[in-house]
């Protein structure tokens, strides 16, 4: 088993973990600054739990989707039994997460170090 596959699956889970304190964690953090740095934060979770789950096995599409949905869930929730604000920019910042690192797990496949090029899938369609 190679460090990388053995490392997958906690890694996964770690931010699992991670994405469900930012996101339930009973007072928002404040960073004091003017710079969107809740909403990086979002994308940055939601993303990581995306490329996090693919590099474990996880199948990516039905991955995306329960943590899109999560993304609408996790601000009713906020905005309804903790006491924190839901709001809307905050889900689209999860759905940025979601996009950017869809788009580097299909730009760098997590089957191979370096992303597929024409010819290795013309080659592909030879054998």
């Amino acid at each position: 088993m190679s460090a990388r596959s053995r490392w997958a699956a906690p890694l996964f889970a770690l931010t699992v973990v991670v994405q469900l304190v930012v996101l339930y964690w009973p007072r928002p953090v404040s960073t004091g600054t003017s710079l969107p740095v809740d909403k990086l934060v979002h994308a940055a979770v939601f993303g990581a739990v995306l490329w996090a789950g693919a590099r474990a096995g996880v199948a990516v599409r039905p991955l995306a989707a329960v943590l899109a949905v999560h993304a609408g869930v996790s601000e009713v929730v906020q905005g309804t039994l903790l006491d924190r604000d839901g709001n809307v920019p905050d889900a689209l910042a999860d759905l940025t997460g979601l996009l950017l690192a869809g788009l580097a797990l299909r730009r760098w496949p997590v089957g191979g170090d370096r992303p597929a090029t024409p010819a290795d899938r013309g080659a592909a369609d030879r054998e």
